[in-house]
């Protein structure tokens, strides 16, 4: 996988959150609220980490991986594994990952990071909106 660039970590927030809910702040229904689709990409999409849960304990928390950008059109949303970034990130000129950490057993869910893929370079062909047939008609209309 290429280098990582605009990285942000959110281990602050998510040390602000768990302080909040520690001092009673906020209740634990308030951060364990994961919808039913991320505890379900969470389980048949994840990737097992081996940090706990620091609200319930009992388990341990997987990453969600989703993808954002223009260049990827029917892709864009979609959930991702490792292997299929790094593949993605040699296709497509720049798109947005966001990992966010869920346990499947209270449902405590926060994003973790974000960071940019990609080559750095515009991708041309497919996914720039043009369809090639449009493209072939310009041409020719051109000659």
């Amino acid at each position: 996988m290429g280098p990582r660039r605009s990285v942000v970590d959110y281990a602050l927030a998510r040390r602000a959150t768990l302080a909040s809910v520690f001092a009673g702040h906020t209740t634990v229904a308030d951060v364990c609220d994961a919808h039913p689709y991320l505890l379900r990409a969470a389980k048949f999409h994840g990737e097992a980490t081996q940090t706990g849960c620091p609200i319930c304990r009992k388990s341990k928390l997987t990453h969600v991986t989703y993808v954002y950008g223009d260049e990827l059109g029917r892709y864009e949303g979609r959930v991702k594994q490792s292997p299929e970034l790094a593949e993605m990130a040699t296709e497509y000129g720049e798109f947005r990952v966001y990992v966010v950490e869920v346990c499947q057993s209270c449902g405590w869910n926060h994003l973790a990071s974000s960071y940019v893929l990609g080559t750095g370079q515009p991708r041309r062909g497919r996914g720039t909106g043009e369809s090639r047939s449009r493209r072939g008609r310009q041409a020719q209309a051109s000659e």
